[in-house]
């Protein structure tokens, strides 16, 4: 068994964490806030109390919420501090110049650095069935391997630079954004003719779009069960990510003015605010309430 650090305790963090704690390895863990540190020392981890401190044990995943939390951690006060050998595996979804730049900066002070992207909720998380979008050199892959079997059912490696699985994360939450969009409108028109949201759910689920997006968020829309899981911030965040990215390949996508409009719709709402990304579907019902 190994010694490690887990860095970042949110809602995905901390499953993940207690995942590598069931494997049998020590882990130690840091995070902004108190609360979940605390949680995971009562389960066996041991606290870092100094930020500084996060790449002490040589082998360090992280999931922070954002491009800022990533650059405020992982300092180079952090990265000189790392024993030599030292890797990190950033499982953050964060921008590609992030990405970029937190290559060339652990590079500088010879940590290895991987991005390792995930896709899937909470629960997913929790379950230790995460798909796993990598990609760096080819040898610390290998290195950490094991570590990623117990995170996820799947990695799949994109590439020997570490900007590729963060641009593959960002172009998947696209699709995501897409599809609550398509299902808000689709939702919107059936339930406008008397239809009920969740029959519609199935029947499309069943017929037409049987991955796990359309059930998943389609229900979640459907019965207005908004539990934050992935907030509307995040969503926005990832969107404004996609904007930057196509930007740096030179590609103009169409549909992301109007996507951007309905987020900060979303945001602008206090009932929505704080709510799982799919309540943006809201948006799009309260401009054609029933009965109008």
């Amino acid at each position: 068994m190994a010694e490690l650090t887990f860095v970042g305790l949110g809602s995905m963090g901390s499953g993940m964490a207690r995942r590598l704690l069931g494997a049998g390895h020590t882990v130690h863990v840091w995070n902004r806030s108190r609360g979940p540190v605390d949680e995971l020392v009562a389960d066996g981890a041991i606290a870092i109390e100094d930020a500084r401190d996060v790449l002490h044990t040589g082998l360090t995943f992280s999931m922070l919420a954002n491009d800022a939390a990533v650059a405020s951690v992982l300092t180079r006060e952090a990265l000189a501090a790392a024993p030599e050998g030292s890797i990190h595996v950033n499982m953050a979804t964060v921008g590609l110049e992030t990405a970029d730049a937190q290559a060339a900066l652990h590079a500088e002070f010879g940590v290895g650095y991987l991005a390792a992207p995930v896709l899937g909720r909470p629960n997913v998380a929790a379950e230790g069935n995460l798909n796993i979008v990598v990609s760096g050199d080819e040898h610390l892959v290998t290195a950490v391997q094991r570590y990623l079997d117990v995170l996820g059912k799947r990695t799949w490696n994109v590439g020997p630079l570490p900007r590729t699985a963060n641009l593959v994360k960002l172009a998947v939450n696209f699709n995501l954004i897409h599809a609550i969009q398509a299902l808000a409108e689709s939702l919107t028109l059936v339930e406008a003719g008397g239809v009920d949201a969740s029959t519609f759910i199935d029947i499309i689920t069943d017929v037409a779009f049987t991955g796990s997006a359309y059930k998943g968020y389609g229900t979640l829309i459907a019965q207005r069960d908004y539990d934050p899981k992935f907030t509307v911030a995040l969503g926005a965040k990832d969107l404004g990510l996609v904007a930057d990215a196509a930007a740096l390949h030179g590609l103009a996508l169409p549909s992301v003015p109007v996507l951007k409009q309905v987020y900060a719709a979303t945001l602008a709402d206090p009932d929505l605010a704080d709510l799982d990304w799919s309540a943006t579907a809201e948006v799009t019902r309260k401009q054609h309430p029933l009965g109008d």
